[in-house]
């Protein structure tokens, strides 16, 4: 009979190849995961921003929301025009939202709205990477998906500048994956940086009862004093393989496994993420308040993980087209798409208030476009809708330094065309980025080594000086 090998951490070396390291951990955290190597792209030796903000939350209404029914209404336009919807007052005189957004528009204090951004792209896909990393995608055509020649999100160009050292994710993405058959859409990694700087990706309803991210809980049977036990075991065989390694690197450089083995370790017994993941924590009251939804109970999670220290969460607010609604479009919006919204979103600036975060994280709402100015429809059995328009749309932020109570940017009167300076999502891009004190012209390099700017824009300035306009 063969004798197992024991190990001197006590484990046995068959049960550490059947349970397996990788699969141990869950490798469906590579933003985590990824070496931790020093920034590349140095912006030229300038001095260094000062950041607003520690954390962002993207809403990213995926397929496109109608401006004219949210942020953007045109009471006075034909009919064609108008549609359904009836404006209502907000507290910033003279300015309405669509009627479905009443809790917002109770809120309009704290926002920001700008009614000019502008882009090239009709398309869901090209829109998509135009907002998420505020770049057009290279070599772009109609429904062109992801590819590592993408430019990155701006979570992945954080952590390639700024690499976290306190073993958290530097983004998270959620609760769905925007991909529909053999489409996946770009924006939502790290590009051509390569897929250790990718975001997390969380595929999972955080409404459902039986939520839970495998990857931040210890397999069953397993104790913290065990998994310690399983890093001794790991780290010696890690020594063996560094001492072959050391003969061939006179550098004597840091290898780049030891720093992922160790940040995975680190994430697990600290718990700290996990902890964030858990909403059964919170109160049931707070959970209603945000919407016992799909949309709500993202948002909730949103502001737990940049209460746990993640510093860019996005939340797709629905799968790759819900937003787009080329028929039906005032049925839709008022029962499924803006109520839980309105509600979802006037919740987590609350709470982020509540919990001393606002001022510190900056919250973006946008689609990848909005909606043409006249109503049309597919067939005639089916009720008006809005084709893709990107010549114009709203873009809503909130907290971080924003000037709340304003609208900026104006578009034509039946919401066409900008009416006033465009806002492009490169400008978008370079706001987001220097509110993290980060240069939006540093250089970055693609896989061909390249030299790029971060963001291809300019900071967004009337957000947080009023006497911008």
């Amino acid at each position: 009979m063969t004798v197992p090998h024991i190990h001197r951490t006590g484990l046995v070396r068959r049960e550490f190849l059947q349970v397996g390291f990788s699969a141990f951990l869950g490798l469906g955290t590579p933003g985590l995961l990824a070496s931790k190597a020093s920034a590349k792209g140095a912006s030229g030796g300038k001095t260094p921003l000062k950041p607003r903000i520690k954390s962002m939350i993207l809403v990213f209404l995926t397929g496109g929301p109608s401006h004219h029914e949210t942020f953007d209404p045109k009471p006075d336009a034909a009919d064609a025009i108008r549609g359904d919807f009836k404006p209502i007052a907000t507290k910033i005189p003279g300015v309405y939202f669509g009627e479905h957004l009443p809790m917002l528009a109770e809120r309009s204090d704290k926002l920001a709205v700008v009614r000019s951004m502008s882009h090239e792209y009709r398309n869901h896909l090209n829109g998509t990477h135009e907002i998420l990393t505020g770049h057009s995608q290279p070599g772009a055509f109609f429904d062109k998906i992801a590819s590592r020649d993408d430019y990155p999100c701006y979570a992945s160009g954080l952590e390639y500048l700024r690499p976290n050292s306190e073993g958290l994710p530097r983004g998270v993405m959620l609760p769905t994956f925007l991909i529909e058959g053999p489409l996946t859409w770009p924006g939502q990694h790290a590009g051509f940086l390569g897929p250790k700087y990718d975001p997390w990706q969380i595929k999972q309803d955080p409404n459902r009862p039986n939520f839970k991210v495998e990857s931040l809980s210890l397999p069953d049977g397993f104790t913290v004093e065990r998994l310690k036990g399983r890093r001794d075991l790991l780290n010696d065989f890690a020594a063996d393989r560094d001492t072959i390694a050391a003969w061939g690197n006179a550098g004597g450089e840091k290898d780049s496994l030891s720093t992922q083995r160790e940040l995975a370790f680190s994430l697990l017994l600290s718990g700290k993420v996990a902890d964030a993941f858990d909403l059964t924590r919170e109160d049931p009251k707070l959970r209603d308040r945000y919407g016992r939804h799909m949309f709500g109970q993202s948002l909730l999670l949103a502001r737990k993980l940049v209460q746990a220290g993640v510093s860019v969460v996005q939340v797709n607010m629905g799968r790759v087209q819900t937003w787009d609604s080329h028929g039906n479009i005032f049925d839709r919006l008022k029962n499924d798409l803006l109520p839980p919204t309105d509600r979802g979103v006037s919740a987590l600036l609350d709470d982020l208030e509540l919990h001393g975060l606002l001022d510190e994280t900056l919250v973006v709402i946008s689609g990848e476009f909005g909606r043409t100015p006249k109503l049309s429809k597919q067939n005639a059995n089916e009720k008006p809708g809005r084709d893709h328009w990107s010549k114009v749309f709203s873009a809503v932020f909130a907290g971080g330094g924003v000037r709340g109570g304003r609208v900026i940017g104006q578009s034509d009167a039946i919401g066409a065309y900008p009416a006033s300076r465009p806002y492009t999502p490169g400008d978008l891009g370079a706001t987001i980025y220097r509110s993290f004190g980060v240069d939006p012209e540093t250089e970055i390099r693609d896989r061909l080594g390249r030299p790029l700017k971060l963001a291809g824009g300019e900071e967004i300035a009337p957000l947080f000086d009023s006497s911008l306009s």
